[in-house]
């Protein structure tokens, strides 16, 4: 869903063109499946809290904090490892590194607390049914495959690409657009 989302807010927002918004070559983002995991575990973890209002609001905030920091790692690894910006809050008031920004935040925290009132329930009884089921583990086994030698394809290229110098620290539409061009360029080159 998170992959979906981005694609078309890049469509029709930012980039205003169809654009890949991950990382990876499939259709799926692995900080949502992070952010996921994150949301389940503050949602179904006993607090301790006896007020059941307090509850809540103590959960929320840590889901808002919670998605923003995996936010923050996320984008220091691309960043500090890969040497890639896969997104820029720079323009954004309050920004940190460009990375995270208060408004994102914010985003956070209500689409958190939509997790935890309206999906949370379902997931848990999901979960719960394919415990119970367990042949369709071996398709959640075959997706996490996927992605496995997805992004391991992902940062194999990611380190190959290292090499070049002039391309670190670009952010990631403008690295596509560069690497699209060597790439027409040597192959110009060999057809000659």
């Amino acid at each position: 869903m998170g992959w979906a989302i981005e694609l078309f807010f890049r469509r029709f927002v930012s980039q205003k063109k169809w654009m890949n918004p991950g990382f990876l070559t499939g259709p799926y983002l692995p900080i949502y499946g992070f952010g996921v995991t994150v949301l389940y575990g503050v949602s179904n973890m006993p607090l301790g809290i006896t007020i059941p209002v307090w509850d809540i609001i103590v959960r929320v905030v840590i889901i808002g904090v919670g998605m923003t920091l995996i936010e923050f790692i996320a984008g220091l690894i691309f960043i500090k490892g890969c040497k890639i910006k896969l997104w820029d809050y720079s323009n954004r008031k309050g920004n940190i590194m460009g990375i995270i920004c208060p408004s994102f935040s914010l985003i956070w925290l209500v689409v958190g607390s939509l997790y935890y009132f309206l999906l949370n329930p379902v997931l848990v009884d999901g979960i719960s049914w394919i415990s119970e089921n367990l042949i369709y583990t071996y398709f959640v086994g075959a997706v996490v495959g996927a992605m496995i030698v997805d992004f391991a394809y992902s940062i194999h290229l990611a380190t190959k690409l290292k090499q070049y110098k002039e391309l670190s620290n670009l952010r990631f539409e403008e690295f596509k657009k560069e690497l699209k061009r060597r790439i027409n360029s040597f192959r110009n080159k060999e057809n000659k």
